[in-house]
């Protein structure tokens, strides 16, 4: 493509003038349609593109998302949807919280939207003392960055440091991110594979949930002489289809890394800010780790902010000889700490953990009663009837990527937004913002059933 200022600057012009407008009309909604289907096409992914059920199952007009509140959204059209999806964990406060906004508007509008890096920036403190607050056990210091594969690069960074050690035990199946040493704690073939050679030290993969298998391989890496710094875990499983583990097992781990000298980091990225019925998803085994990262919700799904966090002793090693050991120009900058001081002021207010446990007991006695009147559709091979998870974070098990499909388009075509993880239909997650109403639930519920009815008529 040649290059163009003129074009560019033109180009620019006129989406600046689509920002500002408060509505659109029907010629200009569907311009910006097509638009934005060529521009991921030819500019951003034509595979993300091709892949999601937004845009195959949205009839000539593909769903183009523009606005929000709570757990409904609309798109550029107007048509609306019921969110049980959440961005993946992202919008656990619903779509553009109020309270959130007003606080980031507020920093923009009347003080400094960037810190300048070498002064004392007052809303990173603000944020990381609330961390020490409301974090297990004696978790004191915190880093903040942009996403949670940042957190996580952060968090085995600082293991690596503190023990002198390179080794890692993570789980089959985990997801931890996409940045190369992130990439390398993931136990999915999808996304390794294709990368090639990944981090240089040890990483060792185990069963979810056998802390037996984890025992094992701490006692194996002892006789060889291979240092391993951490065990790396999420409390519950997210991308890989809300799986909950033993309830010995995270007490097991605790148990066991401190018998054999190595650091617990619990990947709370997207179990965190009370998605899964409590704050933390550590807290359902009253586990305290080492290290503990977390992102998504903490920006209160206005602005991208993650951190990884842990205990004054090991934070000295970020501390001394060397404070500029760990940086980022842009991570935890003023618009950020803003949004995630107003999520957590929110989450602790409205005890939103408490109602995503209740909004859970409510929804997934309901879908194993589904998954109980359609064994054809559902995965009878996983515990529960084919549905697992805690709290708002629940995956529904499938007999096939083919049926899973099927499912998440039929429930797009009804006005309800799901999604499979990311690269399979086979699990498909429901994770609504923790908002959602009963009312909402109750739509999502008879919408699941009649696309059940529909696709079991196709079986």
């Amino acid at each position: 493509m040649s290059r163009s200022f003129e074009e560019a600057l033109a180009y620019s012009q006129r989406w600046i003038e689509i920002l500002n407008k408060s509505a659109l009309s029907e010629r200009e909604a569907k311009q910006i349609i097509n638009e934005s289907k060529t521009n991921f096409a030819e500019h951003y992914n034509k595979g993300w593109l091709e892949y999601r059920k937004s845009v195959t199952e949205a009839g000539d007009w593909a769903a183009t998302e523009w606005t929000g509140s709570g757990a409904l959204f609309r798109d550029v059209l107007g048509r609306e949807y019921i969110d049980c999806l959440g961005g993946y964990g992202l919008l656990d406060l619903g779509w553009s919280h109020p309270e959130v906004i007003s606080a980031v508007r507020a920093q923009l509008a009347y003080r400094t939207p960037m810190p300048s890096q070498e002064l004392i920036d007052p809303l990173r403190g603000v944020l990381a003392r609330l961390l020490a607050l409301i974090t297990p056990g004696d978790i004191k210091y915190s880093f903040f960055a942009a996403d949670g594969t940042e957190a996580i690069e952060g968090a085995i960074k600082l293991a690596k440091m503190y023990t002198r050690r390179a080794g890692f035990i993570t789980a089959v199946q985990a997801f931890h991110g996409k940045t190369m040493g992130s990439l390398s704690m993931i136990g999915k073939a999808d996304f390794r594979e294709p990368v090639g050679i990944l981090y240089g030290g040890p990483v060792y993969h185990v069963p979810f949930g056998d802390a037996d298998a984890v025992e094992r391989q701490l006692d194996i890496c002892r006789r060889v002489g291979i240092g391993i710094a951490a065990v790396l875990m999420e409390p519950i499983q997210g991308e890989a289809g809300a799986i909950v583990p033993p309830d010995d097992f995270w007490p097991r781990l605790r148990e066991m890394t401190k018998h054999y000298g190595v650091l617990l980091i619990a990947d709370e990225v997207q179990t965190g800010m009370g998605r899964t019925g409590k704050l933390w998803g550590v807290d359902h085994w009253n586990v305290a780790p080492d290290i503990l990262a977390l992102g998504k919700a903490l920006g209160g799904g206005v602005m991208p902010v993650s951190a990884f966090c842990s205990t004054e002793d090991i934070w000295q090693v970020m501390m001394y000889p060397n404070p500029f050991i760990h940086t980022t120009t842009t991570g935890g900058g003023a618009l950020a700490c803003s949004a995630a001081i107003a999520a957590i002021q929110v989450t602790l207010r409205d005890q939103l953990w408490e109602q995503a446990a209740a909004k859970g007991d409510y929804l997934i006695p309901k879908l194993k009663d589904l998954a109980t009147r359609y064994p054809q559709i559902y995965d009878q091979g996983y515990d529960h009837l084919g549905i697992t998870g805690r709290g708002l974070l629940i995956g529904m098990h499938f007999k096939d990527a083919a049926v899973g499909y099927k499912v998440a388009a039929g429930l797009f075509r009804r006005g309800v937004l799901v999604a499979g993880t990311l690269v399979s239909a086979h699990t498909i997650r429901i994770e609504p913002p923790l908002v959602i109403t009963y009312e909402q639930i109750d739509q999502v519920l008879n919408r699941l059933s009649d696309t059940l009815a529909e696709v079991s008529r196709t079986l």
